[in-house]
């Protein structure tokens, strides 16, 4: 079974610990950034699903960070979050493919739930399988 690798990013200690527990404890391999630089970074080193992605952080936003992945078949996933959504993050998101845009606080349950329907929409990946 291939378990599927996700990468948290977000400048937010507390919030990216949560969330890496919390999808670790659920069987995803995890992994995180604490900026956009840091994920590049990453992602160039290594094949990651599923990118969750702040979108306010230093050095390289999540915006950025969407513009600078190239649109190849190794392109992870992107779920943008943010606690100060506007209707212009919301059009550069969808112009730049982001999977889902969400409005921070999220619960834990909500970001499975999205992390979830991503795999299986872009992957055809189920549980167990």
């Amino acid at each position: 079974m291939i378990v599927p690798n996700l990468l948290v990013i977000d400048d937010d200690s507390a919030f990216r610990n949560v969330v890496c527990e919390g999808l670790s404890r659920r069987g995803f391999e995890v992994e995180q950034a604490c900026d956009g630089q840091e994920a590049l970074d990453a992602i160039h080193s290594k094949q990651f699903h599923l990118a969750l992605v702040d979108v306010h952080m230093p050095r390289v936003t999540g915006l950025e960070l969407l513009s600078l992945l190239p649109e190849t078949p190794h392109r992870p996933a992107c779920v943008l979050m943010s606690a100060q959504l506007d209707e212009a993050i919301r059009r550069e998101a969808e112009r730049m493919k982001a999977y889902r845009v969400l409005s921070k606080p999220i619960r834990l349950a909500v970001l499975c739930d999205v992390v979830l329907s991503a795999l299986t929409e872009v992957y055809d990946w189920r549980p167990g399988l």
